[in-house]
Formats: structure tokens, sequence, C-alpha cells
């Protein structure tokens, strides 16, 4: 099967919308998860701030994720893919340039995947990478060569991490210039403060890359986001202070926007570290948080209950028949004795940069776990840095993960031995004989299985603790013109406001 654009992009605007969008403006944007770290490349970024600046503006991947939750070919033209899922072939859009005049090469594409492999990689994407395969020139196709089947392979080159970048000459491409492909080129950027950019007159996607320039200002504060919203100093938001969002929303020029996605909060333990290397004080720590009580008053209802795995009711393989985890100090209590403890006591790092009302959703965990003897101690920490110096660097942290759109993506990202952001460090003999079983099984039944059987493993045995899927709400000025259907794979429209949206 060959995956065409015209054979599998469902339309993302309605009839009129098409004719609608207009050129020119300013689009002003409030971010928070922006640092003094922040880097152009991508293989660094991992937050709302450089997501929605890298792949939602200045750069393009081989493939898009859209509004349904569809694989769709973006710089690619068409993906198509052996009867075994093993060879992947995929033939490149002509004429698409970069910003700087050059136009995009079988080479930029081996360059930008090959800076997220090798042994010395630190991409957050080096699994996702190496999962690729060997990759190979045919005239003006690339060929995929897998280890095995991976019938979900065209949304690994939708990650975000994986742009595509002019290769320089030497198989290498110099991220710090910025050029890309995307709707804006790169007019100045101060990490962790702003960022201007100018738009492309050179993009390839009809209808979008609408304004003349999208400024995005650093906003790490939710309140002070808020407010600048409020008082009109930006034109949207992503990540609206929950509890007070219904007041915003009754502001006749500001829409907040609901969209369920794949957004989850998390609690990883390192499991190579005491007290976490032990299964049974995992579960001590999972029984001990009542779920709909952290629903009902850190998501304020924008949201549902998670079961300690990262695969949302709202996705393929889900599983649904997996027992709801309830609130239970007395099975608690009963796990804490089996790993010969009568009360235990442990520390968190938190930082609202984790989540929105991360501190004081942790210390409401905190108070949730003391009835089954468990002190928990959050420890406060600062927003700026906090992905580089806290998550993954202390035993127990607040954490969030936007989710991916297939379970394999998520698993292969976050869970994989080895995976620069497998961030509670696990390595499970079984869920890594699955993870390779479940890419290459292309019947649906098995596949099914292999999938629920991982996420029962995780949740079972796992060192993370999931306590809710979390909607993405955000805000946006009412006179921002917008597809029919947004995004949920990330905030605002998917993070590509910037190129989808224009002044109505």
């Amino acid at each position: 099967m060959a995956l065409g654009v015209g054979a599998i992009a469902p339309a993302l605007y309605s009839e009129a919308a098409k004719a609608a969008p207009r050129k020119g403006g300013v689009y002003r944007m409030g971010l928070g998860g922006a640092n003094t770290g922040d880097s152009l490349d991508p293989a660094t970024n991992g937050d709302t701030f450089m997501i929605n600046m890298n792949q939602g503006a200045v750069k393009n991947a081989l493939v898009e994720v859209d509004a349904n939750g569809q694989a769709i070919p973006e710089l690619a033209e068409s993906l198509e893919p052996s009867a075994d899922a093993a060879t992947w072939r995929v033939k490149m859009k002509q004429g698409v340039t970069f910003h700087s005049g050059k136009d995009l090469t079988l080479d930029d594409v081996i360059a930008s995947i090959e800076h997220h492999r090798g042994e010395d990689s630190t991409s957050a994407a080096k699994s996702v990478a190496e999962s690729m395969g060997e990759i190979t020139k045919d005239g003006d196709t690339l060929v995929f060569t897998l280890e095995s089947g991976n019938a979900d392979f065209p949304y690994l080159l939708s990650d975000y991490h994986v742009l595509i970048g002019p290769d320089d000459g030497t198989g290498k491409v110099d991220w710090a210039a910025g050029d890309g492909t995307g709707a804006y080129s790169v007019g100045e950027f101060e990490p962790g403060v702003r960022a201007n950019l100018v738009r492309n007159p050179n993009f390839f996607k009809e209808g979008e890359g609408n304004f003349d320039e999208v400024h995005i200002t650093a906003i790490n504060d939710t309140a002070a986001r808020m407010n600048a919203m409020v008082t009109g100093q930006v034109d949207s938001i992503a990540r609206c202070d929950l509890k007070t969002a219904g007041l915003l929303e009754k502001k006749p020029d500001v829409d907040v926007l609901q969209v369920s996605g794949t957004k989850h909060f998390t609690y990883p333990m390192d499991m190579r570290a005491a007290p976490f290397d032990n299964n049974d004080v995992r579960m001590a720590l999972k029984y001990g948080i009542d779920r709909q009580g952290f629903v009902d008053t850190v998501l304020r209802g924008y949201g549902s209950v998670g079961n300690d795995h990262p695969i949302a009711s709202t996705q393929n393989y889900h599983a649904s028949g997996l027992p709801q985890r309830e609130y239970d100090t007395d099975k608690a209590k009963w796990h804490l004795k089996q790993a010969g403890m009568d009360s235990l006591d442990v520390e968190m790092s938190a930082s609202d940069a984790a989540f929105g009302g991360a501190v004081n959703a942790s210390e409401l965990y905190a108070e949730q776990l003391r009835p089954a003897g468990i002190n928990l101690t959050i420890k406060r920490v600062s927003p700026d840095g906090y992905w580089d110096n806290v998550w993954m660097q202390v035993p127990w942290s607040a954490c969030y993960w936007s989710g991916r759109p297939t379970a394999d993506w998520m698993f292969t990202i976050a869970y994989k031995a080895g995976g620069n952001w497998t961030d509670t460090y696990w390595n499970h003999p079984r869920f890594e004989e699955l993870l390779i079983a479940g890419r290459a099984e292309l019947d649906e039944a098995k596949r099914n299985d292999i999938y629920v059987e991982m996420q029962t493993i995780v949740s079972n045995e796992g060192g993370v603790v999931v306590p809710c899927f979390a909607n993405n709400v955000d805000a946006a000025s009412t006179a921002m013109g917008k597809p029919d259907k947004l995004s949920g794979s990330w905030e605002l429209d998917g993070s590509r406001s910037a190129s989808r949206w224009w002044f109505a």
C-alpha cells in the first residue's frame, strides 16, 4: 500500500476555511517550558516552547500526524512498505527548499536521522532513530531496511526530534544555524526568553504559514501566562491554569480550547536506586494515590484517571480489561510490609515546570500517602533547567508526557531499556521481547494481546505512577482563525498553530 498524500490525508480544513485563511499580521504566543539551555538542535528539545518553535514553525519531518491521529506525508511524498513491513520505500517531495535556498535532498534526510544514532548519541530520539534500520538511496527514493517489520513505522518519522536540516557536505547538520524548510525562518532567538520568526515565502504547504511574523515569548509562570492572555499581550497561550480556566472562558474575546489526547502526568522512580528497586515499595506508592481525587482537584475535571501505564483509553490496543487501580491504603501497607517495612520516608523533587500545579499536586499526593505510613517530603526546585538538572537526575520527580500516537512509539521512546528518555531506568527482558514482537506482528488480534501484556507489565512491575491523563487546555484570541478540528497530540493544535492558524 502506498501512503500518498491524496490517499490518506483527510481534510484539516472545511471548504470555507480553505478559502478563508488570509496572510498577514504578527501572531504572539505565550509559552511555558522554556529554558536558558534551549537549543535549535531538535535532539535536545523536550518541552512546549521549543516544540512549538522547531517542529511547529521552523522545520519539518518526513511525516506529520494530523488532527485525526493519522500519519500523513510531510516532506515525504509517499511511503510504501513491503508485505512484511520490514522494508519501507520513502519518496520525497520535489521542489522543497530550505530557508537558505538550498534544495532538499536525500542526503539531508540521512544526515538528520544519523544525528540521533550511534554510541555517543545523547538524543532523546536515539531509540526511535536506531529502530529505523539501514538507510540507503535508490534513485529519488530512500529505502529503510528494518531489523524486523513495523506497521507503525511512518509514525516514527513524525517524531518532533527527527526534523530535517541541511547536510553540510560531511554528513552532519549545523543545527545552530537554524536552517529549515518550515513556514518561518528564525529572525531572533534568545533561549529561555523569546523567538521572533519571519514568514517563509517559499513554504511548500498551501494554506499554511499565514502570518507575517510569529513572536514567541517565554512565560513559564502559569499565572503570568493567564494574565498575558487576559490583558491581550498575546494571542494564544498553552497550558491554562485549570483553577481559573472557567473565568477566562467568560471573556468575550478569548476562546478556551480543550482537546483530549495522550498527555499524562507521571511520577517516575529510578529503579536502580533504593527503595525504588523493590517492586513492593513501588506498588505501595501506586496504591497510595487517589486518582479520581487527582483528576477532580488537580485537573478540575479536565482529564481522566490513569492506571500506571502510558496508553490512553482512546488509543488502539488500550488495555481496557486491566483492573483499574484504586486508592487503597490497606494494600499500600501490605506491600510495604512485604518489603520488610512498617513505614517509609522518601523524597520527591517537583516544580510546576513538570506540569501545571505539580508542586501542589505532589503535596496532595503526600497527604494521601500518610495513612499508609509513607512520609513523602516534597522538595521544591527551580523550573529553569528542570529537565536537565532534576528529571532523570534525582531518584524521584514529577514529570509529564505528551504521549505518542502509537503504543510502539510511546514504549520505544520512554520504556525501552537503555533509552535516553527511559526515566525509570528499567530493563525488563519480557517487555523487551514483546516490544520487538509487537512491531512485526501484522495480525491485529495478536498485536492487541502483545500491547495489553506490555501495559500490564508496566502497570504491575514498572517504576512509574501515572495518576491521570490530562486534556490539553489552551486559550486563543477569538480573532484567530483555526481548522475545524484541532490536533490533541500536543498543545495548541499539535504545536502547529503558528503554521496552521491565521487571523480571521
